[in-house]
């Protein structure tokens, strides 16, 4: 686990596997496997069916894309449903929460400046990533 404060690591080399990162609990049954760099934190979100997101909002910008399952998301006063393809952007300081569907979600996410408030997250269990389907 990453201690309290410090900033997330990124690998010596330009190029990972996504089932070799751990991942790390974001929310009570919402875990994602980060990606760092310098100025941009990259996450594949996976999130259980009806798993919810309550309503929080941070200093970052926020953009998504679902890979797979379906989302309900409430950005602002703005409510939409987001499926495989569906793409999301959430302004800095903007008040958003998110419930999945009956079969949960894998979604890309990518925030700027840099998610630092996760350095201090608990790991999640390490169980191979939902996407891609193992071959």
């Amino acid at each position: 686990m990453s201690e309290p404060g410090r900033r997330l690591e990124s690998t010596a080399s330009a190029f990972g596997d996504l089932g070799s990162l751990r991942p790390l609990r974001i929310w009570k049954d919402v875990t994602a496997r980060v990606v760092q760099s310098e100025l941009i934190t990259m996450s594949v979100v996976e999130l259980p069916p009806g798993g919810h997101v309550p309503e929080h909002r941070h200093v970052n910008e926020q953009l998504g894309l679902c890979l797979m399952g379906s989302l309900t998301f409430r950005v602002g006063a703005e409510t939409g449903e987001v499926g495989p393809g569906g793409t999301w952007r959430i302004l800095a300081d903007v008040p958003h929460e998110v419930r999945a569907g009956a079969g949960g979600a894998v979604v890309v996410e990518v925030f700027s400046p840099v998610r630092d408030d996760w350095a201090g997250l608990e790991e999640a269990p390490d169980v191979p990533p939902r996407w891609p389907a193992a071959t």
